[in-house]
Parts: C-alpha cells; structure tokens; sequence
C-alpha cells in the first residue's frame, strides 16, 4: 500500500474524495494494474469512459461485408471523407454567413464531446451543476467574442442602432458581469467532499473553452480578412489528412510517434509533400476569383455581407527571377505566380509538419481515459472534434500569420474610434490630419485628381 501512494498521487488525489472503505478497495485496484505497464489495461483511477458503438450505416456493411476489417475501414473512411468533402464546397457556395454558422455549430459539438467524457467519468460522484455552469460558462465566452466581432466588423450597423450601441459600450463590462456570475455559481456548488474533484471540472471547462471557442473565434476572424485565408488552410489539413492516411496505408512502414501506432514516417513525408503542391495549386486556382480573395465586409444599407473588391497586390500575378539551378532545369528565367501562393507554402508546411501535433494531443488525450474517438458521429472517422483536431492549431497560427505579416491598420476600427470621440476631439484630428496631408503636398494632388 506504501508502494502505491508513491506510485501515483493523481490516483490517491481521486480516492481521498470517497469513503474510507471505498479508497482502499480502489487503491487495491490501482497497486494491481501498477504492476504492468500495458496500454490496453483500464486505468483504474478513473471510472472508464462507455465505449461508443460502431454506427456504420447499415448500407455500408452490408456492401462491404466481403472484406477485411482493414479494407472495410479504408472504404468507409474514404465514402465518408468524399461526403465531406462535398458538404465542404456546398457551404463554400452558401457564402461566408453560412460559413460562420457553420463554424459555432461545430464548436459546440466539440465542446459537447469533450464536457461530454468528463461527464461520464465523474458522474458518479454526483458533482452539483457541472454540466449547467459548463455550458453556461460556454455562452459567456461566445457572447463576449462575438460581441467583439459585431463591435469591429458591424461598426455601421452598431452606430446606427441605440440598443446596440448601448451594448457595444458596455460590452466588456457585461461579458465580466456574466462571468462573474458562474464563477460565483460554482463557488457556491463545492461540496465538502468533492472539493477537489469540482476544481478538477472546473479547470476542465476553461481548458475547455480555450481549445475549442477561442480557436473557432480565430477562424472567424481568418474568414473576415477574405474567404481564402479560410479555406486553403483548412483544405491543406484536409489534404494532409488525407494524403498521410493514403501514403501510410500503402506504403508505411516506419512507426511515427507511440502516440499513434498506425501513424508512419512514410505517411508523414507523403504527406508533407503532396499538401504543399496542393496548396499552391490551390492558391493559383483561388487567387484568380473576388469571391475568395476580397475582404468579407458587412453593407449596412443593404443589410448583408459582400465581398466585392479590388483585389490587392497580394492577388496580382507577377514575375519572379528563378535561381541559376531552376533555370538551367527548366529553362525558364522567371516565373508567374501570385504572392499568396508563396504564403500558401507557410501554410501548407505548417499543416503538414505542425498540424499533425494536434492530432497526437487528441491521441494523448483519448488515451488518457481509454477511448478511440470522442464520439461516434462520423462512422469511420470518430466525432467532430477527431475531424477538428489539427484545424483548431492551423487557425491559430494562420491568425497570428496574417497578424505577423499580411494585415496594416484597420480603416474601418479607426473610424469607428474618431466618431466615438467629442465634436472638439474630431475637429481637432481632422485639422491635424489636414495640416499634415497639406504638408507633404497629398492634399493638393488629391483635390486636382477630383
């Protein structure tokens, strides 16, 4: 018993919250399967998470019975990726409203999922107002980051509207307020005995919260600087996804990462290489149209989205010199490309060599409570939140890239600023600003133009 206290004092944190007849039947349990080392073995400090059932569409086995349990996997894999695939592009064609609707749906399914196995792994302690403050807590935070949506890209429709104009000033104070409100809610649920277990939940609701709604917030934000910066990185963890899982089945020999058994080094560098030709490809292909590349911009007269523009610099195809040793391979002196396509190399490189990391933490994660998926909703591929995994780490860092080295200072946020000063502040910026143009001879020019 000695041996097992020094063993693993997560498992003894868990048993001190029972009974003491209770805990020494359970640390009995864990000095037993302390003494192997094998993954397959139940972790018997946590109450085991129920096994989802196969919930392969009846059609499909009863089409693919003839085969192995590998190729029958690979099929069903393949029927259901191409169904998404096309789902993919009618919501694309739907236009970028759709699009964020889309997104905050599957946010709340992989919020669902994961509060989801914490539910069935505490819930016989019977902990008081988990499930309610975690989607409680879930409301405040999308109310707070879309509220700072609205407030940066709707600027016109705040402005123009009392109520929520009153809101967008009070936002934050609000979203605190809210807050505050759970937080005092859970205080006021600890319970002598499950203290420490509450706080457990606690800290998994927020982690919660900032892998799943901070992250879709960051796709949405990629979405508003122009639908490319939304697609071609999701398509690349797409077609990395896709393209690992092929070059890995056909020809993977070399174990990847423990973490994922059946991911290969084979899979992994195919992988690599195919998305990064797919995303350039992609990039020339996108580049060319509008409808991709323009801001998505919200008109206040007509009350709806457009994304009508002249496409800049960005999405001007030019020439590029070839080093000496391409030229004398191909040659060609030059080459004619859109600048986003060399982005798009970023893009792609970072979906292919760091997305996959996001995958291995899911892994970590679900063999931590010896599970396969976090749910059964796609048969074949696992829940929304298996599908999202690398997505969620590819939107942040296409946020923080476009922050990096693509976006200046917004236009529309620093009018929105001038018009919410005094008169007395405006007149005195615009005659600062007039000064200023006058100055450097701008003015002038601009007035012959007109």
């Amino acid at each position: 018993m000695t041996e097992l206290r020094h063993r693993g004092t997560t498992d003894n944190d868990l048993q001190h919250q029972q009974s003491d007849d209770k805990g020494s039947e359970n640390e009995g349990k864990a000095e037993k399967d302390g003494a192997s080392d094998s993954e397959t073995k139940p972790d018997t400090g946590l109450p085991e998470v129920p096994v989802t059932a196969d919930d392969t569409p009846e059609v499909l086995n009863k089409a693919l019975s003839g085969l192995s349990s590998r190729w029958k996997n690979w099929w069903v894999r393949g029927i259901l990726t191409l169904a998404m695939i096309i789902f993919f592009f009618i919501i694309i064609y739907l236009g970028p409203m759709v699009l964020m609707m889309i997104v905050l749906c599957v946010q709340i399914k992989c919020f669902q999922e994961i509060i989801h196995i914490g539910y069935s792994v505490y819930h016989s302690y019977h902990l008081p107002w988990f499930r309610t403050l975690s989607w409680y807590f879930l409301l405040c935070v999308n109310y707070f980051f879309y509220g700072e949506t609205v407030t940066d890209y709707f600027s016109n429709l705040v402005q123009r509207e009392e109520p929520l104009r009153i809101l967008s000033k009070y936002h934050r104070l609000i979203s605190f307020t809210l807050y505050l409100t759970g937080f005092c809610m859970f205080v006021l649920s600890l319970v002598k005995k499950h203290y420490r277990l509450q706080f457990y939940m606690f800290g998994w609701t927020h982690v919660t919260l900032l892998i799943v709604v901070t992250q879709s917030h960051l796709i949405i934000h990629n979405l508003f600087e122009g639908m490319i910066w939304f697609i071609v990185p999701i398509s690349c963890v797409i077609c990395n996804d896709i393209m690992a899982y092929m070059f890995g089945f056909f020809f993977g020999r070399t174990p990847l990462i423990k973490l994922s058994p059946k991911k290969t080094w084979e899979g992994f560098i195919g992988g690599f290489f195919s998305t990064v030709v797919f995303g350039i490809l992609l990039s020339y292909v996108m580049s060319g149209y509008s409808f991709f590349v323009c801001p998505v911009e919200f008109n206040s007269d007509h009350n709806s989205f457009e994304v009508d523009c002249e496409p800049s610099d960005l999405f001007q195809l030019q020439d590029y010199a070839l080093p000496a040793a391409l030229q004398s391979l191909t040659g060609w002196p030059t080459v004619r490309l859109y600048p986003f396509q060399i982005h798009s190399i970023a893009l792609s490189a970072f979906a292919s060599i760091m997305g996959p990391f996001g995958g291995f933490f899911a892994s970590g994660f679900k063999r931590a409570f010896k599970i396969k998926d976090f749910a059964n909703t796609i048969p074949g591929h696992g829940g929304i939140m298996d599908r999202f995994d690398c997505q969620y780490l590819m939107a942040t860092f296409v946020n923080v890239y476009i922050a990096s080295f693509i976006r200046g200072p917004n236009p529309a946020k620093v009018i929105q600023q001038l018009l919410a000063l005094r008169l007395d502040q405006q007149l005195h910026i615009f005659n600062s600003l007039k000064t200023h143009l006058t100055e450097r001879g701008l003015l002038e020019e601009a007035l012959e133009d007109v």
